[in-house]
């Protein structure tokens, strides 16, 4: 075992020494923290105010002046014309657009809404079409019942807003719940976990190839095993990217729990949210509501989970990459052997996005219980609830599975890793797993 740890050792110094690691580790929980806060760090930013000069001839928008964000200005019809509005856009900056509602040769609220045209020198902001449209569209339509005799207030005083909510029942106390977090959370330690695997994973074969090609590893198999020497290098990335990824924890916990106190300020003040007073800006009151949707979630169990399948899933796979970096001679010949390999995580990421609509479906809880699909697909459905037999199952599957995986891998190593110059089959690996010499 004390050479094993050499390895695992020198694995694990050398690759959190390097530059590459401290910047990445670093500024990995920067970047996603500024990616996770930028949307609300842009509502916060006051918006520029784009004016527009419309010529309404039929005189539907009632002189409505617009928003906060869009400011209409209008022209008188009966001095404008269309070739008015072009001159106006191309010799005043002030004017992001210009709006033209023509009448037709009869009020036709039809005719009216097909052939609106908003002149702009380049493209029209989507906020401002969008402004502009919404209230067009309402102000047709309310005109279109005048016309067939119903009052638009009455129909505008029939629309209900409805709230639903949702209770699970299954347990002793009746909990309220919601998709949207358990959602999030699985898609984002479903991806982690497939990110992780891909990229440790073939770190380590990486590292194989490399020794295997400068010869090194003749020096080192002289006195140690190769089982222990794959051991050492699985166990000593595993390592590498634990610690990276506690890193990343911290430090984006760290960042996020920061910048939003500085944005929130006293909306997060603890004796106002337990009193029920919630601030009235909106960014606020749904900044303050995503963390209620947050305490739907059994974190203790997801976490534990996640560092589970996480191990065992990077073992899993780790192995088998280095079983493919032991059979060749440089990357480019690892490619035949890593496909078939990836295919299994590459599914499983598929097929998670149908966890969000069906998490019980019959396929999805079998690549829950599969070894090669369970590290991704489990914690995806584990935010919906899984039954314990089935995360048991699943979990003794998986251990199941990195036994054989590494028990296959050490074969394959032992052998590959002192060939040279030829390119192996599928037959000669299967051939190598009963080679006793």
């Amino acid at each position: 075992m004390g050479k094993v740890n050499i390895i695992i050792r020198r694995e694990y110094l050398t690759r959190v020494r390097k530059k590459s690691f401290l910047v990445i580790t670093i500024l990995a929980p920067i970047l996603f923290a500024a990616v996770t806060l930028a949307p609300a760090a842009m509502m916060l930013l006051p918006d520029d105010e784009r004016v527009i000069v419309v010529l309404d001839q039929p005189d539907i928008l009632e002189r409505w002046s617009g928003n906060e964000d869009v400011y209409l200005q209008y022209a008188n019809p009966q001095n404008y014309t269309v070739d008015d509005l072009k001159a106006m856009i191309k010799e005043d900056d002030k004017f992001h657009a210009a709006l033209f509602i023509p009448s037709g040769e009869t009020w036709d609220p039809d005719f009216i809404a097909n052939n609106i045209v908003f002149f702009s020198e380049g493209d029209v902001s989507m906020n401002v079409e969008s402004v502009v449209k919404d209230r067009l569209q309402k102000q047709l339509t309310n005109e279109k019942l005048r016309v067939l005799g119903v009052d638009p207030e009455l129909i505008s005083g029939s629309k209900t807003t409805v709230s639903i909510r949702s209770i699970d029942i299954s347990k002793e106390e009746e909990t309220e719940t919601s998709a949207a977090p358990k959602m999030a959370v699985g898609f984002i330690g479903g991806m982690v976990i497939y990110f992780f695997i891909f990229i440790y994973g073939g770190m380590v074969m990486r590292s194989v190839i490399e020794e295997k090609t400068n010869r090194i590893v003749e020096v080192i198999v002289s006195s140690i095993k190769p089982f222990q020497l794959l051991m050492g290098k699985i166990i000593g990335v595993a390592l590498v990217g634990l610690t990276q990824l506690g890193i990343w924890v911290l430090l984006t916990t760290i960042l996020i729990s920061a910048i939003s106190f500085f944005v929130l300020g006293e909306a997060m003040d603890p004796d106002k949210i337990a009193a029920g007073n919630m601030p009235n800006d909106e960014f606020s009151s749904a900044l303050l509501t995503g963390l209620d949707f947050i305490g739907m979630v059994n974190f203790p169990l997801i976490i534990a989970c996640f560092i589970f399948y996480f191990l065992a899933g990077y073992l899993l796979y780790g192995a088998l990459m280095a079983a493919v970096g032991s059979a060749v001679d440089s990357e480019t010949d690892a490619q035949q052997f890593v496909l078939p390999v990836s295919i299994p995580l590459i599914l499983a990421i598929i097929v998670m996005m149908n966890i969000m609509t069906n998490p019980d479906h019959a396929i999805l809880t079998w690549m829950s219980m599969i070894p090669l699909t369970s590290p991704i697909i489990m914690m995806a459905r584990l935010p919906f609830g899984v039954p314990v037999w089935e995360l048991l199952l699943s979990m003794g599957l998986l251990i199941v599975f990195v036994v054989i995986s590494v028990w296959v891998a050490g074969k394959i190593y032992r052998t590959g890793i002192l060939m040279y110059g030829k390119k192996p089959t599928f037959k000669e690996l299967f051939k190598w797993l009963f080679f006793r010499g």
